[in-house]
């Protein structure tokens, strides 16, 4: 079993820079673990049967971990050998309020959520008689600033493909004069052929080492490893280099300021050169697959402002940023922007997925344009709503700002004792969406089960924190406590 002791000097400096410790915090869930627990190694045996079971029908070759969700409470993820585990991965930051939580069972156990699942509508051609007020109580309630309007999906992939039909049609919908200007013969043509003019040439700019999915066009903006492109067919569109920050950040500000011109005057170059015009560019406020890589909000500003300069719309792929994980609801808030992007993705920790928009000529000029069976699904809009209330009833998107800065505060002490674990440390002032790079990562990440944290990575080195929303400072005690152990191994 994973050591009940009290924390050691691992917590000890983060303690000391809180205005007051853990014991004043009201738990979330009174009822979750106080501590991981550890029985045996993971997988342990009853996980290996589970796991042998599962690959007779199922592919299992990236599995992390075999778990048992009926056990799993609040922070803590549970198998099936007795280990309960503290999740700072929360399914690939996906889990906003916590394991079997209360207020969602609720919701989920409504009469408005059993008519969703087994009724689930055609969106797009028989919509439920409530959906507007669905979304007006859900979706839209916390829709960024500018966007007033959304376009539901099933998937963050799917969002960001939807996102990128809309910038081409709205495209040209400009070129062809107008909404009410009739398509030619020859557009519609040739556009079952896959030619111009119906299928133009255009393209959208995404960035060195940027995530978007994993479908054909999301697939072709995406940049972070090989493995997720070989052998499928891409579109020929550019990327644009992301500026490579040195850290820590204040130790270095010229160098930095001068890598984020660069990247815009390249980016810029791209924009206005590249042999596919580019109708928008798709961009993450914090890379988070290829590697947690972050940019200042003027590097964001500028492209923004480039972006308005050369009428290219700027979408903002806040899936895996999305829903409070910055100590901002939406991660480009941090940005101030008085002009905000154009379209705004979202999944994950929602629950759900799609796109938010605020210019009405971002809706298709004719009906089944941007159209499929679902286009969404009430029963998961449901969910979002009940996650939403849970996030403003406790007051969760402050918790994580403070929580974060808490966190971050143990961890660069952690990185002062050593040095070569924790390299690159960042992520102030950035919640709980906190990396930094390790030399042994994936050694890291798998020692980290044993002493009961969870944890995950991104890039080639970077070990990524996915906390949920009710992570406490009593549980960033837990975690530095586990990670010093780790790092003395």
């Amino acid at each position: 079993m994973a050591s009940a002791t009290t924390p050691k000097k691992a917590t000890a400096a983060a303690m000391q820079q809180s205005s007051h410790s853990d014991m004043s915090e009201q738990p979330y869930f009174p009822d979750e673990p106080a501590r991981p627990i550890v029985r045996t190694q993971i997988p342990g045996p009853e996980s290996k049967k589970a796991i042998a079971a599962l690959d007779k029908v199922f592919d299992t070759r990236s599995l992390n971990m075999m778990a048992n969700y009926q056990n799993s409470f609040g922070n803590y993820i549970a198998d099936l050998d007795g280990n309960v585990l503290l999740d700072v991965y929360a399914q690939i930051a996906s889990i906003p309020v916590g394991y079997s939580n209360p207020s969602l069972l609720l919701a989920a156990t409504s009469p408005d959520m059993a008519s969703a699942i087994i009724n689930r509508p055609a969106l797009g051609n028989f919509p439920q008689h409530d959906w507007a007020h669905i979304l007006e109580t859900g979706v839209l309630k916390v829709a960024p600033k500018g966007m007033d309007q959304v376009f539901t999906a099933q998937a963050g992939s799917d969002a960001n493909e939807l996102a990128y039909k809309a910038a081409f049609m709205w495209r040209r919908r400009q070129e062809r004069g107008g909404p009410d200007v009739a398509f030619t013969e020859q557009e519609m043509t040739s556009s079952m052929n896959n030619q111009g003019p119906g299928a133009p040439d255009m393209s959208i700019m995404s960035f060195k080492s940027g995530f978007h999915g994993r479908l054909f066009a999301s697939l072709s903006t995406t940049r972070s490893k090989p493995i997720h492109k070989l052998d499928i067919p891409a579109f020929d569109w550019p990327q644009a280099p992301f500026p490579a920050l040195k850290y820590p950040l204040e130790q270095h500000v010229e160098e930095n300021a001068a890598e984020e011109k660069r990247c815009l005057e390249e980016a810029e170059k791209i924009m206005t050169t590249f042999h596919s015009p580019v109708a928008a560019i798709v961009i993450e406020p914090v890379q988070s697959e290829g590697g947690d890589n972050h940019a200042s909000p003027a590097f964001f500003k500028g492209l923004r402002e480039i972006t308005r300069k050369h009428n290219i719309l700027m979408i903002v792929d806040e899936v895996q940023t999305g829903v409070g994980a910055t100590g901002k609801f939406w991660a480009h808030e941090h940005w101030n922007m008085q002009d905000p992007p154009d379209m705004v993705t979202f999944s994950k920790k929602a629950q759900t997925a799609g796109y938010y928009f605020g210019n009405p000529e971002l809706r298709p000029n004719k009906p089944y344009r941007q159209f499929n069976t679902w286009m969404g699904d009430p029963a998961r809009a449901l969910l979002f709503r009940a996650i939403i209330q849970e996030i403003e009833r406790l007051d969760l998107v402050r918790n994580t700002a403070e929580t974060g800065e808490y966190l971050y505060n143990g961890l660069a002490s952690l990185s002062e004792r050593y040095p070569q674990e924790i390299q690159n440390l960042r992520g102030k002032g950035q919640g709980t969406f906190i990396a930094w790079d390790s030399p042994r990562r994936d050694e890291v990440l798998r020692k980290a089960k044993g002493v009961g944290i969870n944890i995950g990575g991104s890039g080639e080195r970077a070990v990524r924190l996915r906390p949920m929303l009710i992570f406490q400072k009593k549980h960033a005690d837990l975690f530095l406590e586990g990670m010093e152990k780790v790092f003395q191994s």
